[in-house]
């Protein structure tokens, strides 16, 4: 599709439903947006030893994210050279070779191609070196690894621009130590990946969409949690920012003022009062910062197009087709930690996958329904839009305002409409051989 045919698409303070609804349009962004970008694919802690591999997408290919025997982390294409078929159909494990089920070639872990069952039968002119399995350009950042198909792409750190800074300050609540990511929560939905992008970066819906949880703490006598939204968060310190390259944040932590407020605003949970008594009793002085440690950060940073860091936890989007998507949450543990603290997040971190992301999951389902009418064709995204004195940009570009506003969707489909109509470079089969000895 043409340039002019996005900027028809997407105006000032609205975009048009076929960018949620058209099956050609989602094929695109899966080659340009989820090819030409950095793309999350794992966490370090996932793949912790030499020859662990966890499997995975990017975009809707399947790729090996693994440690190979000399603990270089690389993602190889998921396919054999042979006829095609996955070589590798667990979701986690360790293997020094990757055996295809279906005519036995086996490849190491580094890609190259080890040998094939009865060799004489291809002949003298048969070269390994050409048939090894696929692979991708890999960085990672503090744990984080992200993959993208484009050699021309700017380096990871670079690509995060600002929302390194955040990520930073969510890693750095835990005085340097290591985060470790648990098994996998998946749910999946009826609707488009983007219909979840949108709302990560969305503080206009929390009073409405979650008013249940609210209901629940006003049951408990208690005045807690996300109960600020039900505030007038329009005049509220929270802020809403886009930080570039697609990126954008929630910022709640001005609601939090004092060491333990993080603790001190969570809604309870059964047997909490009696824990945390342990706690304080065993830690002392130090009880506040571990409990609030416990807690949420208090952000939601997205990273996109499909990594969300929602409280303590990791959400990936993983999209499937242009009306079904999965969202994969990751709980986190900290190194280091007092064993009572890690428990206190797990219990937390099943919070709200179990409550709150079932409302999103039916807004998102009933979003696209109402989508599908091709009649109706436009979805507004003006909050905010020239109003005097509701956002403001820093020296780095960074764009803030009011948590209700809207201005992460305008901004993030500017970034989408640039990689939708540019040729950003995506590599060639030949190409992704490259470096595979190295």
């Amino acid at each position: 599709m043409a340039k002019m045919k996005w900027d028809e698409l997407i105006q000032p303070d609205r975009v048009h439903q076929k960018l949620y609804t058209d099956p050609e349009i989602f094929a695109e962004e899966i080659s340009k947006i989820f090819g030409e970008t950095w793309v999350y694919l794992a966490h370090e802690s996932e793949i912790p030893h030499a020859n662990d591999y966890k499997t995975g997408y990017l975009g809707k290919r399947p790729i090996i994210v693994v440690r190979d025997d000399s603990g270089k982390i690389r993602a190889l294409f998921n396919r054999c050279t042979h006829r095609g078929a996955t070589v590798c159909r667990n979701h986690q494990g360790t293997a020094k070779i990757f055996t295809c089920p279906y005519h036995g070639w086996n490849f190491k872990n580094n890609g190259e191609l080890a040998g094939v069952p009865w060799p004489k039968a291809y002949g003298e002119d048969f070269d390994k070196k050409e048939w090894g399995l696929k692979q991708i350009r890999v960085e990672s950042y503090r744990g984080f690894i992200f993959g993208t198909l484009n050699l021309q792409a700017p380096s990871l750190i670079d690509y995060l621009g600002p929302a390194r800074d955040y990520l930073d300050q969510w890693l750095d609540r835990y005085d340097g130590k290591n985060i470790e990511v648990g098994n996998p929560h998946r749910m999946v939905y009826n609707g488009n990946w983007k219909l979840t992008y949108d709302n990560a970066a969305d503080g206009y819906h929390v009073m409405f969409s979650h008013r249940s949880l609210f209901e629940t703490a006003a049951r408990m006598g208690e005045n807690k949690d996300m109960t600020y939204f039900a505030e007038n968060p329009d005049y509220s310190e929270m802020t809403v920012q886009y930080l570039g390259n697609g990126h954008t944040l929630i910022d709640q932590r001005p609601n939090y003022k004092e060491p333990g407020d993080y603790w001190k605003q969570q809604r309870p949970q059964p047997g909490r009062e009696v824990y945390e008594k342990m706690i304080r009793e065993r830690y002392k002085e130090e009880a506040d910062r571990l409990l609030d440690q416990a807690i949420g950060a208090q952000m939601n940073l997205n990273i996109f197009p499909n990594l969300c860091l929602i409280g303590n936890q990791i959400q990936v989007i993983q999209p499937y087709a242009v009306d079904k998507t999965e969202l994969i949450w990751y709980s986190t543990t900290v190194e280091g930690l007092p064993e009572e603290i890690n428990l206190l997040r797990m219990r937390t971190q099943e919070d709200f996958p179990a409550f709150g992301e079932p409302d999103d999951m039916t807004n998102f389902e009933e979003c696209h329904l109402g989508l599908t009418i091709p009649e109706v064709e436009w979805i507004h995204t003006g909050r905010g839009l020239g109003v005097p004195g509701r956002q403001t940009m820093d020296g780095h570009g960074v764009i803030s305002g009011p948590v209700t506003d809207e201005l992460h969707i305008r901004n993030y489909y500017q970034e989408w409409k640039r990689l939708m109509s540019e040729d950003a470079g995506v590599q060639t089969a030949e190409e992704s051989l490259k470096g595979v000895s190295s």
